[in-house]
Order: structure tokens, then C-alpha cells, then sequence
């Protein structure tokens, strides 16, 4: 990875340097410390987004003890949840009486659901003080902690909460500097940054945390990728200080900055350490798995060739060797290896392994080379293919997307007498998934019936969803009688895929059947069952049935299904029982916000506009955001009722998914053309620009778009194409795409402008663009719309009429607008004769 742009590598380094220099009989910690902006202090900012952050997931005010001086933590932490706020301002608890009055859903909550959340509080109170549910909502803490407060604060509110900071704060907290490091082109913030991440290392030690591999790896990464030699040393004495069994594992970083510096000297040396001194074997094995890493060739095969890799390594090891041999392209020192561990009798499922390891490596080698060579290298050796060789060999076709070629190993593989592990298999359903190959099911089950493959219940799930992709509903009911005839436990994820896809086809009443064979088979329907269920009904009366089947099964309602009741209930016309969905005491304040969200997409699609943005203004004075989708509802409502430019724009910065961003930024920008926003339209396309200046592909993808969106709505929209086009060029300093002139182009031959059409014919040649066939028909079609046949000609003449299609555009236009010329002669005619009667 190189250094950010602008960064100056010999001023960090100086930098460092200085604020890291030893002192005469000074350990190393004791002049570091954090620097003034080290830490900052608590602010009513970082309270309301600690409280959004947290709330939902446990009680705060549980978790912060009673002992003296936590009184501001306390304050400044506890969450003050509303759990059935309403969408209008009135006071609340008159809303959740009047909401519980309406009979919306016959006693769905059930009445010891508070208790038993109560219970939860406790249990996690007694049992646990600070626990996540998930690491990435642990790291967003840490990351909001880490920004308001610095590192130390972030600390002490750990403790302040009951809970012994450890190592997975620490790493957390490090984690943090180094991305600031790294993202930042400011030498003095970099030099900041790591001055914290020692002093994380200083506070470690002095908690008693061990200084493992996962807290100081991070960090060297990051010097070795800034090429930062003494500060690298000086970290490393540190941390062999504080972890002597770290020793040996540094030297493969060690040997990765010589190679990122380029020191041939030291690369050199700790070559010849790694052939000549055998005193520490773990150290030689670290600097030779680093050399593996690097495209040093010949010292590679100096290293491989003088030692003796079967008593330096394990087979693990020995595998990167063969990695490295085969990214590097030296099949003759392959070859050699491999033959030696072959009469010297070494295990032959390894020696399998190293074949396969070594071809797949090879780059640009196609599958039908790669099993070749895999064939030709073990019948040269004498060796079978063994079992977790085939295995390889299918994951590198799927890490291909070559999922046919995959299902041909995995036949070869059962033919041999392997098990195909369930692993493996599901790894092949999730690259089908991902790359939309459904049409593989078939095959992947009758590969699973022949040879009595191994199955599990995402397995199956897998199976019979593709089915229903592809549409073949009856497919996916004969694999359910295949797996229940495998004495398989059938779940109702299997069912409830079938039932989606009927849905999905609006085939309501093949939908509402798969609930009968669920029962035929013996199988209990689910949350997920009944969201779809009550998704889908058609009167208040089914929603009513299902709510009651659901409530005598003892099923608990989940975010679906209440996303399903506001959605349902808006569906049969009600839409003041789908407003009462939401006031609903038991529902989670952690998803109550996208079920408001969902309740502002119905409130949208039934013209309730004013109602909608109720909601929103509730979410937002709650301090959390509305869902993406909900955004770009409003958007485009807003849009075709000529809705305020700022609230649209407030809209668009609220909205946190990049693809829903785009959408509706697009649906913004074609409301600046409408309205002629030229300056609105102008800070959109550079907003696009930034956010994807790395790729340009979907850049012009995207900007192609835009101008094809705006000049093939109406001709009137043609200037504002026009005046982006310029500012394109002048003010953002990109070039046009062939695509943007291609559209104007067309725009000026839909409005018969022939003088702007000229100028796009010159912005051809200056974007470097040669004219093609369709750029000439555009040309020729703009010239007859505006009545200047002699330039038609002459285009006409570079026409090229070896294509039947191009030809009949040229008849089309020739007759169009020779028919609209005599027309229009015949009218001025008219208008002359008229004017020598009068006279």
C-alpha cells in the first residue's frame, strides 16, 4: 500500500523520530504521552449520539453503578428511550391509551412480554455489565468513543460502567489510530496518531493485557507500508520487551520493511541466516514465509534450493513455497521439489496438496490447464488426488465463478470415493447466489441424490429458493420430498421459500396452499410464515385470522411482521390502523424506526404525503434517521409536486446507502433540469464525481445516465444538457463521454437545432472522439430536421450501407422529413397566394 498522496515520508519519519526519541536511562514509555488534543471533553453532541447508538440494545442506566463520581457518566449515558412515541405532537400517553383502545391486532403482545424484558435487564445486569451483540455494533462504539473522547476517556467510561477494559477495547482503540494515520495527509496528525497507539501499548501493559500478534500487527503494517525503518525498530524493542516469545514472529515483519525499502543488504543477510545458522528455526521459518510474500525470485530460490525444507517446515509452510514457486512461474524448481519429497517417502496426501496449491497460483491459467497439470504432476509422482486436494481445486473454480467446472470436480471427487464435505457444498450454493446462477439447482441435485451427499438445513433452504428463482415451483416441491425422503428434518425456511416466490408472482392462492402442506409435513410455520402471510391479505378479517393463529402458537411478532401489519393494513384502505402499528408499547425501540419507515412508504403510495412527512419529522426530532427506501419515496414524491430544492438536498444528505444515494440524486438532478437549478444540478454531479473519482468506469456510467435521463425526457431540457456539458469540462475538469455527446446529439435532432448540433459535432474532436455510423445518422437526422439538405448530402456520402438497419434509418428520415418539408413549402405557399389576393 503506498503512503497517502502529499505525505512526505522523510518529514514523518523526522517527525516521529523526535517525538519518540529516547533519552539516556529512560525507558521508552515514559516520554510518551498523549498530546494536548489527546483528549477532549464530554459534549451534549457526543451524549445524543452515544444514546442513539446504544439505545435498544441494553439499559444504561443498569449498566452505570451508584459509587461516587460515576453521577456524570450516568448523566451523560443513560438513554431516554420513548418506546411508543406517535406520529403527531399530543401528549403520549393519551396516544398509547387511544391506540390500545383501537382493536388493531387481537391481543397480540402478550401481557408478560414487559416482564420478561424485565427479567433480561436484570439477568444481564447480574450476569454482565458492557456485552455487544455484534462486533460491528462494539466497533462503532468504540470508534464514536474514540473520535468525541480520545482514547484515555474512552477508557475510563469503560470502567465507570463496571467492565475491566481488555484487549478487545485495546485493539479496537489502536485499530482507530492507525485509520486516522492512514487516512489523513498531515504529517503531524500521523505522527499524533501513533504517539496514541503507544501510549494504548504503555496502558496495556500496565492493566496486565498480553501484547499479542492481533494488537501489534496493525501497527507494523502501518509503519512498513510508510517505509518508517527506525520507528519500526523502536516498536519492535518494545514489544520483545513486553512479549519475549514475540520474538521470532517480528522477524517476518522485520523481513517485510527490508522488502518494502528495498535494503538488498539486509535481504541478503537474512538469506543467508535462513541457509547457514540453524540455532533458531522458528525465526528463520517467519523471514522465509515473508520472502515467500515478495517477488524476489532469485533469492527465493537461493533459500529453497540450499535448505532442507522438509526439517525447517511444517507442511502448512511448505505450501506457501509451492504458492510462491507457482506465482512466480519456476515449474523446473516445482518439478525438483516435488521429486525429492517423493523418494524420500513423504506423506502423499501433502505431496497432493503442494501440487495443487503450486497450479492453482500460476497466473492467468485456465480451469482445463490447471486440472492438466494437476493430472500430469501426479501421475509423474505416482500420488492420488487426495480428498482436501479436490476440495481446492473446487474452491479456486468458485473463487472463479466457475461453478460447472467446480460441479465437475466434485463428480471426479465422489467418483474416487470422497465425501464432499457440507462446507464445501454450501460455499458452492452461496457463489450461485451471488452471481444469480440458479439454473445450476438441478444439476447440484442430482449430484446430492447419486451420491448420497451430506445435507443441512441451509443447504436445503438453498435448494429449494433457486428453484423458486428460476420459477420452478413443482422442482422445488420434489426437492422437499427428496430431503424427507433423506430423513432430513424439513424447517419451515424451506416452505416459506416457496411461499415467497408464489407471492413474489402474486399467485395469492398457490401461495396461501403452501400453508397446508407445511401442515401435511408436519412442519410449524414461523414468524417469517406469517409476515408473509399478513403481508399479502387481502381484508382486515385475514389479518385478524392469521394474528390469532399466530398468537395460539406462541409465536412472538418480529419486525416483519409488524412491517407486515402497517403494509397490509394500508393495502385493505386503512391506513389509520396501519398509523396505530407503530404506537405499539412492546415493540423494540432498536427497530421501531423501520417499521415508521416502512409506514412512510405506505403513507407515500397512498397519497398521504403531508402525513409521511409527520412521521419523518418524529423520527428526526427523535434523533435517529429514516430507512434509505423511505428516503427515495419522499424524494420522488417530492419531486412531482414540485417539492422546496432544500428539502430535497436535506433529503439526499440523510441518506447513508450509496446505491439509494445515487438513485435519488439522480431523481434530484433531473428536478434541477425541470425547474432550470443549473447551480443545484452542477454541486449534485460533483458530489458524484468525489464520491466515485476512483473508478472511473462507474463514473461515466453514471454521468451517461444523467444526460441520457434529461435530454430524452423533453426537447425543452436540451439547454440545461447543453450548459452541463460546459460546466463538465470547465468547472469539474472532466472530459465528455462519447455516450453525453452521442444523447445532445440526438436532443438536437429531436429539437432541429442545427447550431448546437454543430457544436457537439466539434466536441467529438476535441474529446478525441472519431465519428461512427450512429454519431453520422444523428448528424444526418439533425441536418434534414432543420432543412439543410446539402450538408445532409454530403454526411450521407460517409454513411457506410453494408448494414439493412442503417439503411432503413436512412429511408426513415428521408421520407419523414422530405414529407414534412413539402408540408411545410406547401404552407408558405398558401401563405403567399393569401397575401397577393389581399393585395
Amino acid at each position: 500500500m503506498r503512503a497517502p498522496a502529499g505525505r512526505n515520508l522523510s518529514t514523518l519519519a523526522a517527525l516521529v523520530r523526535s517525538r519518540l526519541i529516547r533519552k539516556p536511562n529512560t525507558s521508552v514509555e515514559s516520554f510518551i504521552a498523549p498530546s494536548p488534543e489527546f483528549e477532549v471533553g464530554f459534549g451534549s453532541e457526543l451524549q445524543h449520539s452515544l444514546e442513539h447508538d446504544l439505545a435498544g440494545d441494553f439499559s444504561l442506566g443498569d449498566l452505570v453503578g451508584e459509587d461516587e463520581g460515576t453521577g456524570q457518566i450516568s448523566a451523560l449515558l443513560c438513554s431516554k428511550q420513548d418506546k411508543g412515541s406517535g406520529y403527531e405532537e399530543v401528549d403520549q400517553e393519551e396516544k398509547r391509551k387511544s391506540a390500545l383502545e383501537i382493536p388493531w391486532i387481537a391481543d397480540l403482545s402478550h401481557g408478560n412480554l414487559s416482564v420478561k424484558r424485565k427479567e433480561v435487564v436484570r439477568e444481564r445486569k447480574h450476569k454482565w455489565i458492557f456485552k455487544y451483540s455484534s462486533n460491528d455494533r462494539f466497533n462503532r462504539l468504540i470508534k464514536l468513543c474514540a473520535h468525541r473522547l480520545g482514547a484515555t476517556k474512552t477508557i475510563n467510561v469503560f470502567s465507570h460502567l463496571g467492565r475491566k477494559t481488555g484487549v478487545k477495547e485495546y485493539n479496537a482503540l489502536i485499530k482507530v489510530c492507525i485509520e486516522k494515520a492512514r487516512a489523513t495527509d498531515d504529517e503531524y496528525i500521523a505522527v499524533n496518531e501513533m504517539s496514541k497507539a503507544f501510549h494504548l501499548f504503555k496502558s496495556m501493559r500496565d492493566f496486565g493485557c498480553p501484547l499479542e500478534e492481533q494488537t501489534y500487527g496493525p501497527l507494523l503494517w502501518y509503519l512498513i507500508d510508510m517505509g518508517l525503518v527506525q520507528e519500526f525498530q523502536l516498536f519492535s524493542d518494545v514489544i520483545k520487551a513486553e512479549n519475549p516469545r514475540s520474538a521470532s514472529r517480528l522477524g517476518y515483519y522485520e523481513m517485510l520493511l527490508w522488502l518494502r525499502v528495498d535494503n538488498e543488504e539486509m535481504i541478503r543477510d537474512i538469506c543467508e541466516f535462513i541457509i547457514v545458522d540453524d540455532r533458531d528455526s522458528a525465526l528463520r521459518v517467519s523471514y522465509l514465509m515473508a520472502l515467500c510474500e515478495s517477488d524476489k525470485t532469485m533469492q527465493l530460490l537461493d533459500v529453497v534450493k540450499n535448505v532442507d525444507i522438509i526439517k525447517l517446515l511444517s507442511a502448512e509452510c511448505i505450501v506457501n513455497i509451492f504458492r510462491s514457486l507457482g506465482r512466480l512461474q519456476q515449474q523446473s524448481v516445482a518439478d525438483d521439489i516435488l521429486l525429492d519429497l517423493r523418494t524420500r517417502d513423504y506423506d502423499e496426501d501433502n505431496i497432493s496438496n503442494f501440487i495443487v496449491s503450486y497450479a492453482v497460483s500460476i497466473p492467468n491459467l485456465a480451469v482445463e490447464d490447471i486440472m492438466a497439470k494437476v493430472n500430469n504432476l501426479h501421475e509423474l509422482l505416482e500420488v492420488l488426488l487426495s480428498s482436501s486436494s479436490y476440495e481446492k481445486l473446487i474452491l479456486h473454480c468458485c473463487g472463479l465463478d466457475q461453478v460447472g467446472d467446480a460441479l465437475d470436480i466434485v463428480e471426479q471427487m465422489c467418483d474416487a470415493g470422497f465425501n464432499l464435505s457440507t462446507d464445501v457444498l454450501q460455499f458452492i450454493l452461496q457463489i450461485c447466489e451471488e452471481s444469480f446462477e440458479y439454473i445450476w439447482v438441478h444439476r447440484i441435485h442430482s449430484i446430492i441424490c447419486r451420491y448420497h451427499l451430506e445435507l443441512n438445513g441451509e443447504i436445503c433452504r438453498c435448494l429449494v429458493h433457486f428453484c423458486v428463482r428460476i420459477k420452478d415451483f413443482e422442482g422445488a416441491y420434489k426437492i422437499i420430498g427428496d430431503i424427507e425422503e433423506m430423513n432430513v428434518k424439513l424447517t419451515a425456511n424451506m416452505f416459506n421459500a416457496i411461499m415467497a416466490g408464489y407471492f413474489r408472482e402474486k399467485n395469492i392462492s398457490a401461495g396461501l396452499r403452501v400453508l397446508k402442506h407445511m401442515q401435511g409435513a408436519n412442519v410449524d410455520p414461523d414468524s417469517q410464515t406469517f409476515s408473509y402471510l399478513i403481508n399479502n391479505c387481502e381484508t382486515e378479517e385475514d389479518i385478524m385470522k392469521y394474528c390469532d393463529e399466530m398468537k395460539q402458537s406462541g409465536i412472538q411478532p418480529t419486525k416483519q411482521v409488524f412491517m407486515a401489519l402497517v403494509h397490509s393494513y394500508a393495502a385493505c384502505g386503512n391506513l389509520e390502523k396501519a398509523k396505530q402499528v407503530v404506537l405499539d408499547p412492546n415493540i423494540p425501540v432498536k427497530i421501531l424506526n423501520e417499521i415508521k419507515s416502512v409506514l412512510v412508504v405506505n403513507l407515500v403510495s397512498h397519497g398521504q404525503l403531508s402525513e409521511a412527512l409527520l412521521v419523518y419529522e418524529q423520527i428526526k426530532k427523535g434523533g435517529h434517521k429514516l430507512e434509505p427506501k423511505a428516503i427515495t419515496c419522499l424524494i420522488e414524491e417530492l419531486t412531482q409536486h414540485n417539492g422546496e430544492l432544500d428539502g430535497l438536498l436535506l433529503l439526499l444528505n440523510e441518506m447513508s446507502d450509496l446505491d439509494y444515494w445515487v438513485d435519488g440524486c439522480f431523481k434530484v438532478i433531473l428536478y434541477c433540469a425541470r425547474n432550470n437549478n443549473l447551480s443545484s444540478a452542477i454541486l449534485l454531479l460533483k458530489q458524484l464525481k468525489d464520491t466515485f473519482e476512483n473508478d472511473e468506469m462507474v463514473l461515466e456510467a453514471l454521468f451517461d445516465g444523467v444526460f441520457s435521463a434529461i435530454v430524452a425526457s423533453e426537447a425543452t431540457h436540451l439547454q440545461i444538457g447543453l450548459d452541463l456539458l460546459w460546466a463538465i469540462k470547465d468547472e469539474l475538469g472532466l472530459r465528455p463521454s462519447r455516450q453525453c455527446l452521442d444523447f445532445l446529439l440526438s436532443a438536437c435532432a429531436n429539437a432541429g437545432d442545427l447550431n448546437n448540433a454543430r457544436l457537439i459535432w466539434r466536441e467529438y474532436e476535441i474529446a478525441g472522439f472519431p465519428y461512427n455510423v450512429l454519431s453520422y445518422l444523428r448528424m444526418y437526422q439533425t441536418l434534414l430536421a432543420a432543412g439543410d439538405g446539402r450538408s445532409a448530402s454530403f454526411i450521407l456520402k460517409k454513411i457506410p450501407r453494408d448494414d439493412a438497419e442503417v439503411c432503413a434509418v436512412i429511408m426513415a428520415c428521408a421520407e419523414t422529413y422530405s414529407a414534412l418539408n413539402s408540408v411545410g413549402e406547401k404552407k408558405e405557399q398558401g401563405k403567399r397566394k393569401g397575401r397577393k389576393s389581399k393585395t
